[in-house]
């Protein structure tokens, strides 16, 4: 697949998603947003993708919306906002819904609409020094309204509030103190680090497992107590079906290590 905006690439089970307007500091338009979801959506079909990584080239992960674009939709009426609003909704579900685990590593500032595209991720990895993390929609009249539906799935409400509200960016080292992101790298060894950290996941566990686990997030935080339990009961049992499982277990009984 051709793109302007990003790069992908799909290779050894994995497929890199990569932000590519570095002189644009990786500033989303309607373009990109279009081509992220493309990218997604593919390498969610494709059968020899297992995991997927996102990253961004340049010293800037993201700088949130691109300035020309944020002009042009600045005097759009309310329908054309809700349309745009939704292509944004429809990326993030794509990385977050998909059966596949979606690792974000972010190697410089992810601010707004780049904040957004990581917490919808599954697993992020920063540089320790170089990446920053904020939301500072409140500083131009704006709101990061489909970001923090995300973001509360990563932090608490209070750590929300405090990133929303203040509109000041945190370092990688408060954002792994709140949760909001999973690791903490320092540069030299940071590709090195996401390399073994992919391959645990490619080699190591049961891709239709980690499909089923994350169809189970999407689906448990909008059920009641009893209804999660119903729900986890029969997932428990679809799981018990499939191939991996008996794959799985025969190996563990057996004492043999499992190569996925």
């Amino acid at each position: 697949m051709k793109f302007k905006r990003i790069e992908y690439t799909a290779a050894n089970r994995v497929g890199t998603i990569c932000l590519n307007r570095p002189e644009k500091r990786n500033a989303l338009d309607d373009t990109m947003v279009a081509e992220l979801t493309d990218a997604f959506v593919a390498a969610a079909k494709d059968t020899n993708v297992k995991a997927i990584v996102l990253r961004a080239a340049g010293p800037v992960f993201s700088a949130g919306a691109d300035l020309d674009y944020l002009e042009q939709i600045s005097t759009a009426d309310f329908e054309t906002n809700l349309k745009d609003c939704r292509s944004l909704v429809r990326l993030l579900s794509s990385i977050n819904q998909m059966k596949k685990p979606v690792v974000a590593v972010v190697e410089g500032p992810a601010l707004a609409g780049g904040l957004a595209l990581i917490s919808a991720c599954d697993l992020i990895i920063a540089d320790d020094t170089k990446a920053q993390f904020g939301c500072p929609e409140v500083r131009i009249g704006f709101i990061p309204a489909v970001l923090l539906v995300y973001l509360l799935r990563r932090v608490s409400e209070a750590h929300g509030r405090e990133l929303v509200l203040s509109g000041n960016p945190i370092t990688a080292r408060r954002a792994h103190e709140i949760g909001l992101i999973n690791e903490l790298v320092p540069s030299e060894g940071l590709d090195a680090f996401v390399e073994e950290y992919v391959r645990h996941l490619l080699e190591e566990n049961s891709g239709t497992s980690m499909g089923l686990v994350k169809e189970m997030f999407a689906k448990l935080t909008g059920l009641n107590l009893v209804d999660q339990l119903d729900y986890a009961a029969n997932m428990n049992a679809v799981a018990r079906m499939t191939d991996d499982w008996k794959k799985g277990v025969s190996a563990f009984l057996r004492k043999e290590r499992i190569t996925w």
